[in-house]
């Protein structure tokens, strides 16, 4: 830390990464988190109409998967505060104080791209992921369901390259001990990390998303469905 010395506190790497990892897990179980997570698709997402697609309530595979999209967008959620506090400690320091931080500006970039990252899978559980319905929302009901499964090649291309492409970038980060070229040094190999996590979550809440459909599908063809 010779390097940053006069620059006056600077949060410690560890503690950072560190409590990003366990802070959202205390509030989640302080405050319900879980039990939330646990009630994925049981409400309709913010915007939701009559004309929001039906969605079928899956089985066992399904229902583990999206409970994983839903407590990572809770976990992600509580990330936020982090972004609130450290910004008005560095107007304190900034504007009270004159001194300046080195690390609150980049620490906060770097958690609102992870938040990004991380959050593809509860955006796809709840339909936040924008939808270019012209055609989409004139077909019945088994018509919306079958064009689900027919346009999820496309996502499904998608989805494996950014999983290969966010593989080779952590594994190529990890490798090199990829750190920021800024003053506070910060590593951003977990940065890598967390992509590709956040591309092996939206891989499988397409997976549990295309079984939803299929079933969809066949109970619609047979009457079952609602």
């Amino acid at each position: 830390m010779n390097a940053l010395q006069g620059f006056g506190f600077v949060l410690p790497h560890w503690l950072y990464w560190g409590w990003l990892a366990v802070m959202p897990l205390i509030l989640m179980v302080l405050t319900g988190g879980t039990r939330q997570a646990a009630s994925a698709g049981d409400e309709l997402p913010p915007g939701a109409n009559e004309t929001t697609p039906l969605s079928h309530e899956g089985n066992a595979f399904t229902r583990a998967i999206d409970w994983l999209s839903n407590a990572s967008g809770i976990f992600v959620a509580f990330w936020t505060i982090n972004a609130v506090v450290f910004y008005f400690y560095e107007v304190i320091m900034r504007y009270f104080f004159n001194m300046p931080t080195i690390w609150v500006h980049e620490s906060s970039y770097l958690l609102f791209g992870m938040q990004y990252l991380l959050t593809g899978a509860f955006a796809l559980l709840h339909g936040a992921h924008v939808r270019v319905d012209i055609l989409y929302v004139k077909l019945p009901a088994r018509g919306q369901a079958g064009m689900d499964i027919l346009t999820s090649v496309i996502f499904f291309v998608f989805a494996l390259a950014m999983v290969w492409t966010s593989w080779t970038f952590m594994l190529s980060s990890i490798g090199m001990k990829e750190v920021s070229l800024e003053t506070w040094q910060i590593q951003y190999w977990p940065v890598k990390v967390v992509m590709f996590t956040g591309s092996v979550l939206i891989l499988l809440a397409g997976m549990a998303k295309l079984v939803k459909d299929i079933l969809l599908f066949r109970d619609l063809g047979t009457g079952e469905a609602a």
